[in-house]
Order: C-alpha cells, then structure tokens, then sequence
C-alpha cells in the first residue's frame, strides 16, 4: 500500500508540471521534448514599443493591456478592470482592477499604473499624441491597490473607449523620459506576451506570459521579423521565412488557392486621402481649390487599379461607423466640375497646361511615407489624375516627414470604435493628431457636443452635422478605404476573420493568446 501511494504521488506531481507554469512532462515513449509553437510575422521596423505615445504599433496588444478591451466585434469587454461604475451626477469612472495581474517582473499591478500611464499621456511636455482622448480628465483618485476612479469635466460616452489605452508599469518608469526612455526598447507589461530578446532591424522575440490572467497563450514564441517591404514579405512568405504577413493586393492575389496558405480579406476602417498642410503658406492663398481637387480625383479607378477592387471610395471619416452620413457631398469624379471650379477661382490655363492664378502655377507635392507600396501608388494615380485636369501634382518619398513643412501628405487614419476616435483628435482645432493645422470652429464644436451625449439620436445628429460641415471645407481629400490583406500558413488556427481592422489593419492580434498552430 505505501508503495501505490508513492506511486500516486509521483504521477500527481508530473500531471501538476505538465501545467502552463510548470516544466513540461515527457510523453509515453517518446526520446524527445516536443518543439515550441512558433509563429514568425513580418512587420515593419520598431525604434521603440511605447503605446502611450503610438498608437498604432501591432505589438502592443502582445505585451500590454487596458482597463478594457474590445472583442471580436470591435465591442467594449473587461480587460484589467473586471468591473466599473458611472456617477452621472459628477461623471465619475470607478474601475476595480483584477487581483490576479503581474507585470511580467512578477510585480504586483496596482492602481497606482493606471493613474501614472494616464497623467504621463495628459503631461503636455510628453507630446503624447493620445493626450485629446483625457483632455477632460479633472482628478484621477487611487482608492485603494485595485480601485481607481476618474471624474471628469464633462460627459465623454467614449471614456470606456479610451480606456483600453495599454497601461504602463509605474515602478519601472517614474521620473523616466517618456519619449527616450530605454524602457521601451526592454518593454514590460501585463499581456499575454513577454519581450525575450531584440536584434535591432532584424527580429523581436516575445515568449508567452504563463501567469497571463486569461489564460496561458497555446503559442510558446512570436517573432516579429522585420522586413523590408511588402515584396520582401511575399518572398519570404513563399520561402516559408514567415507564417503570417500583411501584405499590398497584387502580392497577396499570388497566394490565393495555394496549397499551405490561407488568405483573409479583411474589412477595415482605414482609409487613404491627401492631407493638406494649413501651416503651409500654399494653402493660406489656394484654400478655396480643394474642392476642385477632390472632384479631380477618380477613386474607383485608384481601387481598381492599385487595390485590384479591394475596397471602397471614401468620402468622410466614418464611413465604417454606424454614425455615418451617407448625404454628405461625395465629390464624385467629375473633371469638368473640377475645371469649372478652378476658372471660376480666377485660375486660367498657361503655356505648360497647368492652370495658373496671379502668374504663379498651381500645383503641389505630395509626400508619402516610404515602405507602404500601395499608399505609394495611391499617391501616384490620384498626382496623374490632377495633372489631367490641369494640376501640376507630384510625388515625394521624403526620409523624413516634414509635418510643418510639406505642401501635403498621403494620409492614413481610421478607427473601427467610437465616433470620437480619430475624428475629434485628428480634426479638432489644436488636438494631438491634428497633423495638417485644420482648424473649422463649427467641426469642433459639433464634434464637442457629439462626445457628451450617450443619446445615439443625439450623437448621429452633430456627427451628420460634422461631416457636414468638414465636406463643405475640406480637410482632406479623401480618396479609398483599404482593405487588408493578411496571408498565413493554414496551420494557423484562431484568426478571427469577421473582425473590422483599424489604421495600418491593427486589430489581428486581438485573441492570440487563443491561436494554435498545428
């Protein structure tokens, strides 16, 4: 009998090693461990990982959380905090964060981070571009190690959205730099994914967090590799270098029905336009001929031609959100509209076929951020299509961008979340991602009424009115939005295809602590 308990014994302690904390047992008859699941992304270059400061980095779901989260449908769920309240009377947030959360340096995760990561984002010496989402933030309280509140100046029905903002570990970064702190090339954070190692310009290497609290990830390793292109992500896909990559339209068509890989055509609330730049003098004089700008611009031959049809033309902002207004002026292609508007400007063709107001050419360059082929060629197809109608329009790939300096950019926004994301900080008068210096006071004002109401016929109201008024003077034009293309391995299981993308298609790594790989 002692003997069959000691045997008893043994096998309890092998079953608790087999466990995610533990030290795998070996299986029955075999000479060797099984190898880790690995999956290899291809991503663009990191300087740093500091979602505080940027928004819209892939990684940073993989190594953080918020106080909330969205799920597949792109819906508020808990993240940190598993439970809130609202005071309406003095518009107060209360969050009781989750006891069972460790920094991945076994720290305890406490209300105290959560107060430090929002008052650095709202410090206006951190240029945090992010700072808009809290401007309304008067007090933060800790009550307690797991319960913080937040009692704002007014209403904000896109507080709980702000919310899923990543929260920073206060321990690690107090009195730190928060844009050159070398934190955030060793990160540290409460996600289901830890930093293990970072070879500048090649690869970063996460390891999955065994004590994450929504359960040990099935993946053990993921590598963000870093690529060069698109191109060099297709041809490392084909080499099988990479397991999953983001690709442009015309590489990823190559790898549909191939055998091995799957791909997914996903809706996003990216859109693409021409981001006109108000600090420029160009447009202090020539602001009334981007109306006839956008009537120059053939969309649906852009989507066709560079998305290969994936996508749609964009006209406004919101065209993914329930809020949209469909009435608003599209500014459909109609280059005799756009030529009657530039002659009734007083503009008048010269000797090169480019019109002309006051002996001076009218024309502009576009920048484009270099690595993204099909913004480039986006650029590219709507500049020729202004020259047609008399626009001497060309390209730039700047090294850098010149945000005070450029005539005008191709932009790239988009939020598959509340109205007030992407809108309020992007064309607000003065707010942290307003990066061309359009300022309408009526936009602002529209957009301020639509955050402080919950009342949906409310909120549809003044966004129908932003819209509006922000087609009537244009901030951008707006040209398509784009869909995105991700190509995997059809080993990889738990994608979540019917999920709505946001900017640069962030939003894949939303479950990946529920992906297997076969």
């Amino acid at each position: 009998m002692k003997r069959l308990t000691t045997l008893l014994l043994a096998l309890a302690m092998l079953l608790a090693l087999a466990a995610c904390g533990g030290a795998p047992a070996p299986a029955p008859d075999s000479d060797s461990a099984a190898q880790p699941a690995t999956l290899v992304y291809g991503s663009a270059d990191y300087t740093r990982i500091n979602p505080a400061m940027d928004e819209h980095g892939e990684i940073n779901v993989l190594l953080f959380n918020g106080l909330t989260a969205h799920d597949g449908d792109n819906q508020i769920v808990a993240g940190l905090a598993e439970t809130w309240e609202y005071d309406e009377g003095t518009y107060t947030y209360t969050f009781r964060l989750r006891p069972d959360v460790r920094w991945h340096d076994g720290e305890p995760f406490t209300a105290e981070d959560v107060k430090f990561t929002i008052e650095a984002i709202m410090d206006p010496e951190n240029g945090a571009e992010n700072a808009p989402n809290y401007e309304d933030v008067e007090e933060i309280t800790v009550i307690d190690g797991r319960t913080v509140s937040f009692r704002l100046s007014a209403p904000n029905v896109a507080f709980l959205e702000y919310m899923t903002m990543a929260i920073l570990p206060r321990h690690l970064l107090e009195g730190e730099d928060m844009q050159t702190s070398d934190f955030f090339r060793a990160p540290v954070g409460t996600g289901p994914y830890k930093l293990e190692s970072w070879d500048a310009g090649q690869s970063i290497v996460l390891v999955k967090n065994e004590d994450y609290y929504q359960g040990c990830p099935k993946i053990d390793r993921i590598i963000f590799k870093i690529t060069g292109d698109d191109n060099a992500q297709a041809i490392q896909l084909e080499s099988g270098e990479l397991d999953l990559a983001l690709l442009d339209p015309k590489n990823a068509r190559n790898f549909v029905d191939r055998d091995g890989f799957t791909c997914y055509d996903m809706t996003t609330a990216d859109y693409r336009g021409i981001l006109f730049n108000f600090w420029n003098d160009y447009w202090t004089e020539n602001r009334d001929i981007i109306p006839a700008i956008c009537y120059a611009i053939d969309r649906q031959a852009i989507i066709d031609a560079v998305l290969l049809g994936q996508g749609m033309a964009a006209y406004g902002p919101l065209q993914r959100n329930i809020y949209n207004n469909e009435a608003v002026e599209r500014y459909d292609y109609n280059p005799a509209r756009a030529r009657e508007l530039l002659e009734a400007a007083g503009c008048v063709i010269g000797p090169d076929g480019f019109y002309e107001r006051n002996g001076e050419e009218i024309g502009f360059v576009i920048s484009v951020m270099a690595g993204e082929q099909d913004r480039i060629e986006i650029a590219q197809a709507a500049a020729q299509q202004l020259r047609e109608v008399g626009v001497n329009c060309t390209v730039e790939l700047p090294a850098q961008m010149d945000w005070g300096g450029q005539m005008a950019c191709l932009i790239g926004w988009g939020s598959p979340f509340d109205a007030d994301d992407h809108t309020y900080k992007v064309f607000g008068t003065g707010k942290g991602a307003n990066y061309s210096g359009y300022s309408n006071a009526r936009v602002d004002e529209y957009l301020t009424l639509a955050r402080q109401s919950s009342d949906p016929a409310v909120r549809r109201e003044y966004y129908g009115k932003f819209q509006e008024e922000l087609a009537s003077d244009p901030a951008y034009a707006f040209i398509c939005y784009i869909d995105a293309n991700y190509v995997a391995k059809s080993s990889i299981h738990g994608i979540a295809a019917g999920t709505v993308m946001g900017h640069h298609g962030v939003g894949i790594f939303w479950n990946v602590h529920e992906w297997t790989i076969e």
